[in-house]
């Protein structure tokens, strides 16, 4: 186990990822999680270039007698997969052991969403102060373009446009990708503008805490779960539950779900990457007339 776990084609391997895939810090840190994971239980005394296929197997089939998800062996093996490949790529070995392993099938259950009605509630603020300006103005600007959590943390003040309604931002293996804003964001954001101009920023943030500096991750569902309770909502609020509802209402709506990918950023909703190519104003077009925020600001 101290061999392989502290080999330093481990070090080698998330330098790799984190450099030349442009992975996230969380996807490179599961990766190796899952390596470590898979070295306890091969022998202590081979090495990465001498694994089998045989090993290989038998620790998985170990794993899934410990109770292990197919989700979490899905992501186990895949790592290892990923990893061999890596080997391979630098003539460590000459085959991929791992190429022929297969995780047990995993159900594929909806992403939970809120329903429009619900959506309406939760983003019916009064807003008294720069904090619930803020705060209204995220929850909008999730639901209105389906962003992820790191995507509309890492958002600056350059990256937005609301004179032409649209909002650039980057997103996973840094692929950039032009978004529309509704009507009611844009409201929701002049007005938190308004009060950030108040604020001794330093920061180009878009999004800053009381003090001018850029709000964290944590702290941004943090103020979710807070107004979920605020507007006694009966489940929990999270940036990604906003991210499926925008989905889910869009698609409802507009039944276009290569649309729907493209502005999720999604190579394929059915997880197939299929990557699709719509220029922006079809977006927009699908945009306008299906999105329930953006039609009840035309109204």
């Amino acid at each position: 186990m101290a061999n392989l776990a502290d080999s330093p084609w481990l070090a080698k391997f998330e330098r790799f990822l984190s450099a030349e895939r442009q992975l996230s810090a969380y996807t490179v840190r599961n990766y190796l999680n899952e390596l470590h994971r898979i070295a306890e239980l091969l022998p202590a005394d081979c090495q990465w270039q001498t694994v089998t296929f045989e090993q290989l197997k038998a620790a998985l089939a170990k794993l899934h007698r410990r109770g292990l998800s197919p989700r979490s062996l899905s992501l186990c093996l895949s790592a290892q997969k990923q990893f061999f490949n890596f080997l391979l790529r630098e003539q460590q070995i000459e085959a991929n052991p791992a190429a022929q392993l297969s995780a047990p099938k995993q159900g594929k259950p909806l992403p939970k969403n809120l329903d429009a009605d619900s959506v309406n509630h939760l983003l019916d603020i009064d807003v008294t102060d720069p904090i619930s300006a803020r705060d209204k103005a995220m929850m909008e600007l999730f639901y209105s373009s389906g962003l992820r959590l790191a995507e509309l943390a890492g958002l600056d003040l350059h990256d937005i446009d609301l004179a032409a309604a649209q909002l650039k931002v980057v997103g996973k293996g840094s692929k950039e990708r032009l978004l529309p804003i509704g009507s009611m964001a844009i409201a929701a954001i002049k007005q938190w503008l308004n009060y950030r101009n108040t604020l001794p920023c330093a920061d180009a943030a878009l999004f800053v805490s009381n003090r001018g500096t850029r709000l964290s991750h944590r702290s941004i569902q943090a103020r979710m779960s807070y107004w979920a309770q605020q507007q006694m909502l009966s489940t929990k609020v999270h940036p990604h539950k906003l991210r499926h509802s925008f989905a889910t209402h869009l698609l409802e709506a507009s039944g276009d779900l290569r649309a729907v990918q493209e502005l999720l950023g999604h190579a394929n909703l059915s997880t197939t990457q299929i990557y699709t190519s719509l220029d922006f104003q079809h977006l927009a077009k699908v945009y306008d007339g299906a999105h329930p925020r953006a039609r009840k600001g035309k109204n």
